[in-house]
């Protein structure tokens, strides 16, 4: 199993961008516990996605039904992961909802996006080697 690495960095570097473009008007004109939940939010969206990514990787070269297992499933249990993690964090560490929600969905949004690109790219390399490989 090779590992694309590729889309981490296409991750760290959104994670950097984002969390720069945000980062003025929070510091600005938010308070601690605004900026705090930010990044608790941005956190919470980018483990979601390194875990999607690795779950990707593992069930690419498998068949179509534990891949749709594994993709299928795996998001169920990251939903649930961000949930628990969300509530956890509202519920117990008493961050800002409002900055935590938009937050967390914000970078979710544009992560969903980026996953979305990988996942065609690996189909069209998986498909365009298959093309040219010699029967």
């Amino acid at each position: 199993m090779t590992v694309d690495r590729l889309f981490p960095r296409q991750v760290l570097a959104t994670f950097v961008i984002l969390g720069g473009l945000a980062a003025y008007p929070l510091i600005r004109f938010g308070s601690i516990e605004v900026l705090v939940a930010a990044g608790a939010g941005a956190l919470l969206s980018t483990v979601n996605v390194f875990l999607g990514f690795l779950t990707i990787e593992y069930a690419f070269e498998r068949s179509y039904t534990t891949f749709l297992k594994a993709v299928l499933g795996g998001m169920g249990v990251r939903m649930l992961l961000m949930l628990g993690g969300f509530l956890m964090l509202l519920l117990v560490a008493h961050v800002h909802a409002i900055a935590l929600t938009i937050s967390m969905l914000g970078f979710y949004l544009v992560y969903l996006i980026l996953e979305i690109l990988f996942l065609q790219r690996r189909v069209l390399e998986k498909t365009s080697t298959r093309i040219s490989a010699p029967r």
